[in-house]
């Protein structure tokens, strides 16, 4: 137990490192209510009509209560794809209710965005500025009174750790039908907790046996793609295993007209109009960037490129002082932490994208770039291949050959009829990951595990129904 919950704990903390893109923090966290604003219930007048009785005349209308340890405000690919399909179902008719850590510290049950939000006790970790964690303690006799109180038809965790592994075993000893979601990957605990060498392989085959025997107690598990599923269903997992995308909003990524993308990176960015390479992601060590950098000068002797890194990590420092050894430090823009918001101009200015990451279980990042309309140069491992079609929207390497990640780039970089050729291909296979496919996906998936008989209530003796404050 003892190991477990170490191992989650390091988790969640990996889980939620080095903001990348998306709302600003602080515009977020203005928004979430004081302890006053939200009283610490778990049963919210969302939950139950005034008359006791389900009001949505849905046949298939679901009550689903979703556990995480990562949510928005905070700024991470997990938190952000609990967020999407939690408001997306809500906007379809459904009650969903998430049960997550507070992001000021204090306890509180509100509507934010469509879905009933039940915040719990947290605290600041020393390793990440923002990033809060529960306490076990806390954890433990919580989320059992939340689970009772929202008497939830179906339960999705978002993850094996604290809150994850707490709510999908008292609903296993409930008898509740349990979905589990799958954003982990052993690999990446390893620069985070800076592991040595030695014994990468003991920490892989740890957080992998940590994970299985958490999700064993699911009844279904899903993951983004194919691939990740073949990846998780080969280490022990007994239930039933489907691949579903995490999906993008495709309406707020499209393609720039000709000549536009020059005009996005001068006026917005302040970047040269210069074929340009973009990476949006985490600047860690997972990721290779290095490789990026290492390739520059190699394509630089043939076509006059840039390169431009979004986001923030722990590699910065690595990256700058290896631009400055092989003499690119010009050619290599960090703009650092982009809004959301902002994204899709980001991904307007750039000619080709690339990730060289090679623990990835689908890349939203290299989603919203062919969703944009750019080729990927992408490592050749894990998930990528899926998006990514040699020939066809891009080129795949293998990870580690700078030679031939070079030469892909500069064939994509000194060719714009080539780049407009794979640039739609791109979009076109983006269209089959819309966030609307992966909502009616969940939505069929939580109506056929739906317990058949009705839902037990709470009577008004047994939880107390606060004023809940709405977001919008």
């Amino acid at each position: 137990m003892a190991l477990g919950a170490v191992l989650a704990t390091i988790g969640i903390v990996v889980l939620a490192r080095s903001p990348v893109h998306g709302p600003t923090a602080a515009g977020d966290r203005a928004a979430q209510p004081r302890a006053s604003d939200a009283a610490p219930s778990w049963r919210t007048a969302a939950s139950v009509p005034a008359d006791g009785h389900d009001q949505n005349p849905m046949a298939d209308y679901v009550r689903v209560l979703i556990g995480t340890d990562t949510y928005r405000p905070d700024v991470n690919g997990a938190a952000y794809f609990t967020h999407r399909p939690a408001t997306g179902l809500a906007v379809r008719g459904h009650d969903v209710h998430v049960v997550c850590p507070s992001a000021d510290g204090t306890e509180g049950t509100r509507v934010e965005d469509g879905v009933t939000v039940h915040r719990l006790r947290s605290w600041r970790t020393p390793m990440h500025p923002t990033f809060r964690v529960c306490l076990p303690p806390v954890v433990g006799s919580v989320v059992g009174a939340v689970l009772h109180g929202v008497a939830p038809d179906v339960v999705h965790v978002q993850g094996h750790f604290l809150i994850g592994r707490v709510l999908l075993r008292a609903a296993h000893r409930r008898r509740l039908p349990v979905v589990g979601t799958n954003h982990f990957m052993p690999d990446n605990l390893l620069g985070y907790a800076h592991v040595p060498a030695p014994v990468h392989r003991l920490v892989r085959d740890l957080g992998w046996w940590d994970f299985t025997r958490v999700f064993n107690q699911a009844d279904q598990i899903t993951t983004p793609t194919p691939v990740a599923a073949d990846l998780i269903r080969g280490i022990g997992l007994h239930p039933p295993i489907r691949a579903i995308s995490c999906g993008i909003d495709l309406a707020r990524f499209h393609a720039p007209a000709p000549g536009g993308r020059a005009a996005f990176a001068a006026h917005v960015f302040g970047l040269s109009d210069r074929a340009t390479l973009l990476f949006v992601g985490r600047l860690d060590e997972e990721k290779h960037l290095h490789e990026l950098v290492a390739a520059l000068p190699t394509v630089r002797r043939h076509v006059d490129a840039q390169l431009v890194l979004v986001g923030t990590g722990t590699q910065y420092q690595r990256l700058a002082a290896l631009a400055r050894q092989l003499g690119v430090t010009a050619d290599v823009h960090f703009l650092g932490f982009v809004p959301d918001a902002d994204l899709p101009r980001v991904y307007a200015a750039a000619d080709v994208f690339a990730m060289p990451g090679v623990a990835e279980l689908q890349s939203l990042a290299t989603l919203e770039a062919m969703a944009s309309g750019l080729p990927v140069l992408a490592a050749d491992t894990m998930a990528l291949p899926h998006l990514v079609h040699p020939g066809v929207n891009g080129y795949l390497y293998p990870p580690g050959d700078i030679a031939t990640l070079a030469s892909r780039a500069v064939a994509l970089l000194s060719c714009p009829t080539l780049r407009r050729r794979m640039g739609r291909a791109s979009r076109q296979i983006a269209s089959g990951h819309d966030a609307d496919a992966t909502f009616a996906q969940f939505e069929a998936l939580y109506a056929q595990l739906r317990t058949p008989a009705p839902r037990p209530r709470v009577t008004s003796g047994s939880a107390y129904r606060p004023t809940v404050r709405a977001n919008r």
